[in-house]
């Protein structure tokens, strides 16, 4: 079976699946380093249950993150599920310190939106660090992408998940529908990670790249990225998704 069989199979059956050293140390550390430096400068704190520093738009902020938007291994996992259509609904991140504690369980999608037979949204998680149970390394719920619910019953206590460990530089996908949550940071160092979340064509972006993208980086983009983010024709006006016609 093929990296790329595996990963259908898996997600598939289990709504997830995790594909090992996707990136080198090099691209690792820059990118961390770049997320630091930028959560010094325009980070937010996020409050209340999974609590985190975060930091939005990252196609807007450096070009070191536009290799995730299409990368060879990942994307045609997301293709095969969101077709060749797709757009980047965001590409945001998470630094998880010591001391964050767990996010309630719940799916990217809403309850009216969600589809068994294909769903709308994929996620991507690019692990900047090491994930792990005691890092707080995201929480999965294996097969809730066919229970046909957006989040865990009122009063209902999720037991049964999976946390999966993996190496800096790997990438935890998971269909949107999967509940998911972000566990609490029992180590003594930050966890560094980057959510790229890809839709369906018909949908609008979560965080519009067009919005202060530099003109001056539209030239450094691959014509895949342009397509992904609808920049094909130039940086256009933000919420633009629905407008561009893909190609």
């Amino acid at each position: 079976m093929t990296e790329l069989e595996n990963a259908f199979y898996e997600l598939d059956v289990y709504g997830f699946t995790v594909v090992e050293r996707v990136l080198s140390a090099d691209q690792v550390e820059s990118m961390r380093s770049a997320l630091i430096r930028l959560n010094d400068k325009v980070g937010e704190e996020r409050g209340g249950e999974g609590s985190c520093r975060h930091v939005s738009n990252l196609p807007t902020l450096d070009p070191i993150f536009f290799p995730v938007i299409d990368h060879p291994r990942i994307l045609p996992i997301l293709e095969h599920y969101l077709e060749k259509s797709l757009i980047l609904g965001s590409l945001n991140s998470r630094i998880v310190r010591p001391g964050d504690g767990d996010q309630g369980f719940h799916s990217d999608i809403p309850p009216e939106m969600l589809n068994m037979a294909s769903p709308v949204m994929m996620n991507t998680v690019w692990m900047l660090d090491g994930f792990s149970p005691e890092n707080g390394g995201t929480r999965v719920v294996p097969g809730t992408h066919k229970s046909g619910l957006g989040h865990p019953p009122q009063g209902v206590e999720v037991k049964y998940f999976v946390q999966p460990s993996a190496p800096a530089g790997s990438v935890l996908v998971f269909n949107g529908q999967c509940w998911h949550a972000g566990g609490a940071n029992r180590g003594k160092a930050n966890r560094h990670a980057l959510f790229a979340h890809y839709r369906k064509r018909m949908l609008m972006f979560q965080y519009d790249p067009h919005e202060r993208f530099p003109v001056e980086w539209h030239g450094l983009l691959t014509e895949r990225q342009k397509e992904i983010m609808r920049m094909k024709h130039g940086v256009d006006t933000p919420r633009a998704a629905d407008v561009q016609v893909f190609r």
